[in-house]
């Protein structure tokens, strides 16, 4: 968070006024997680990288809504916030590197039938740890297993 809060002051003495914009929202998006629930908390890394992986998210989403609304300059704006935020999270695995992951991981279980799908899919997934999309990994693990 104080990474965020460095940064977002630097842009803004840089007048970047399309990072200070990305960098207040998400850290909105961080004090909005922190204070929701039953009572305030401060959170850890892994919570922050939730909320950033659900912005970036937002912001795919957003962009592809644009551009299929023919908004060009919106849909660009919303992939430039993402190419931001996306500088505060760890590198995604390639997906060579995904599939060559859930190949050991499921044949050293021995995990080999459909019914084996869930087990997989939950432990590939604490393994990757938000490097890769849980979707991608459920694709691979069900084209395995299918």
């Amino acid at each position: 968070m104080e990474t965020l809060r460095t940064d977002l002051t630097a842009a803004m003495k840089a007048k970047e006024t399309d990072k200070v914009r990305t960098l207040r929202a998400v850290i909105a998006a961080i004090q909005e997680e922190a204070v929701s629930g039953s009572q305030a908390r401060e959170l850890d890394d892994d919570e922050i990288q939730k909320v950033l992986r659900n912005q970036v998210k937002r912001r795919i989403e957003a962009a592809d809504a644009f551009a299929s609304a023919g908004r060009d300059e919106q849909a660009a704006s919303e992939r430039s916030e993402q190419l931001i935020l996306e500088t505060y999270l760890p590198a995604q695995l390639g997906v060579e590197e995904l599939t060559a992951l859930v190949e050991h991981t499921l044949t050293s279980h021995g995990w080999t039938e459909k019914k084996d799908m869930g087990m997989a899919i939950k432990t590939i997934n604490q393994e990757v740890a938000g490097r890769a999309e849980g979707k991608l990994v459920a694709d691979l693990v069900k084209a395995r297993l299918s």
